[in-house]
């Protein structure tokens, strides 16, 4: 009888690389690559940093260095290379000639988990458009390099025979997905359009990877958007109906989270997206209070915002994960934060009171009397929540509303007294 083995499968063992020039916190840059690495399913094995005033033309670090991570790689059997900076082709390929290891860089890491996240037909355009635009200058040079076959990180997204095609047939797919991406963009606009005409307004979740974004999304209207413990869990932009404890109803909507040093490339594929999160009435910027890197993680956010959105928008500072930090006066000191745990429930009253204090259309009191032969115009307010009291009078249906302009202008016939403006 013949003998049965069961075939081993483990994830990529990946050693991470970064060069210290000076230009940025390398420590906490490589402790973010240790989660990129594991939210593309590999296992970090471990880091080594070479301080050095510029990288080497050849291989980025050092040739001693480099000698001492061949041995490594043949020494702990390491799948991947994965360096905390964009290489050259010839550097790629020099630094796989010398290790022997499959080798990518910080931005191609990013852009194989985009691929890996991407749901919607717009999400995947978005990432194939990001990665051809990161190959087109790389294509010169590189021979043997694209014509690896095979899984594993850095070779998802296009596709094989796109890598493999000429500079004038990658140009034109990238004007292909422009023009398709520019339909969705105006079907989008147009949907902005008729909801600003409508007076819906929009409250958007920004901030960094990770920062809870789905869970308090979740937690907030039960929308069940995947939320895991990985960098851009969250890619495709969800949108939800969200009733405010005055009455409102505004549309929430969960973004894509934002890291530092994130990939040009990524950031003008993602515009629209990232847009249409900076354009909304209400932004709340969500941090992990939790980091030792919130406030930076706050920066980050902010800065992002202000070179896509050009008009200054209400945004409030969100620390979420509260709940892990142990004692009150460890929080982060950010000035007009609300403090939440999207997990536990905790502080969400605080938050949606934050939210409706913010709101660019205020509300006005209102007395309204509804003749008996056009009750029914009450209706949408009463289906809206927004009718606080009714009784029915000799003269018709009496009530008291808080109304929006666009809900004056609506009831105008029938407001019997304005109280109060709030």
């Amino acid at each position: 009888m013949p003998d049965f083995y069961e075939n081993e499968s483990r994830p990529e063992r990946a050693l991470l690389v970064a060069l210290d020039t000076g230009d940025y916190d390398v420590e906490t840059s490589v402790a973010e690559l240790y989660e990129l690495v594991r939210s593309a399913g590999a296992e970090p094995f471990g880091s080594v940093t070479q301080k050095r005033p510029s990288p080497e033309t050849a291989t980025c670090v050092g040739s001693g260095m480099m000698e001492q991570i061949a041995a490594m790689c043949e020494e702990h059997e390491i799948d991947l290379l994965v360096f905390d900076r964009e290489l050259t082709p010839s550097q790629i390929r020099n630094i796989e000639e010398i290790s022997h290891t499959r080798t990518i860089d910080r931005t191609m890491l990013i852009l194989d988990i985009f691929a890996l996240r991407a749901r919607s037909r717009e999400g995947r355009l978005q990432v194939e458009l990001a990665q051809l635009r990161y190959l087109l200058p790389r294509l010169s040079g590189q021979g043997t390099a694209l014509s690896r076959l095979g899984g594993g990180i850095g070779t998802r997204g296009p596709g094989e025979t796109k890598l493999e095609t000429d500079r004038r047939h990658i140009r034109r797919r990238i004007e292909a997905i422009r023009d398709q991406l520019a339909e969705v963009e105006n079907r989008r606009a147009e949907m902005a359009k008729r909801r600003k005409k409508d007076g819906v307004i929009t409250v958007a979740l920004v901030g960094y990877t990770n920062a809870g974004k789905s869970t308090l999304m979740n937690r907030l209207t039960d929308a069940g958007v995947l939320a895991e413990d990985k960098l851009f869990a969250t890619l495709d932009p969800t949108a939800r109906a969200l009733k405010l404890p005055g009455g409102r109803t505004v549309m929430l909507v969960d973004t894509v989270g934002f890291i530092r040093r994130l990939p040009h490339h990524l950031v003008e594929a993602f515009k629209s997206t990232l847009e249409q999160a900076a354009q909304a009435d209400v932004i709340l910027c969500v941090c992990d209070a939790s980091s030792p890197e919130a406030q930076e993680h706050l920066k980050v956010t902010r800065d992002l915002l202000n070179e896509i959105a050009g008009e200054a928008r209400p945004v409030i500072p969100v620390m979420n994960k509260c709940d892990l930090v142990p004692q009150l006066h460890d929080l982060p000191m950010i000035g007009g934060a609300v403090r939440i745990s999207a997990t536990e429930g905790t502080g969400i009253e605080r938050l949606l009171q934050a939210i409706e204090d913010n709101l660019p259309l205020q509300l006005v009191d209102v007395e309204l009397l509804f003749p008996f032969a056009n009750v029914g115009a009450a209706a949408p307010l009463r289906k809206e929540g927004l009718l606080r009291e009714e009784a029915y009078t000799e003269d018709g249906l009496h009530a008291f509303a808080s109304l929006d302009p666009i809900q004056l202008a609506a009831m105008e016939p029938y407001i019997v007294g304005k109280i109060s403006r709030r």
